[in-house]
């Protein structure tokens, strides 16, 4: 007799089968993780051209404002007031405002790829 014990070959199998899920499940990580990280830094990369652009698009409105009514600190005295009318709205409306941005939050997290 052979001194060796054989395993049958259904526990074979079922380990094999468990080592793969558990290779599936690591990837499956991987993959999720890179693609949220992924999501974040295209997100910061575009938040910050978007606030870039917006900053100079502000500077170059207000020198122009500014040589249309002969000082440049009226120019830049109407695009304070603007922005402080835009934070005021922002204030009163919050709730509106803060609503779709969780919901856009949430769809982005729980994003399947």
């Amino acid at each position: 007799m052979d001194s060796k014990k054989e395993t049958p070959p259904i526990i074979d199998q079922f380990a094999d089968y468990v080592e793969t899920r558990i290779k599936l499940a690591k990837y499956q990580a991987i993959e999720t993780g890179s693609s949220f990280a992924a999501n974040i830094i295209t997100d910061l990369v575009l938040i910050v051209s978007i606030l870039l652009t917006f900053f100079f698009a502000s500077l170059t409105l207000a020198y122009f404002l500014g040589e249309l009514l002969n000082g440049t600190w009226k120019g830049f005295g109407i695009i304070a007031l603007l922005y402080l009318i835009i934070v005021l709205v922002l204030k009163f409306n919050r709730k509106n405002v803060e609503k779709p941005l969780i919901n856009i939050f949430i769809q982005k997290i729980f994003k399947s790829k």
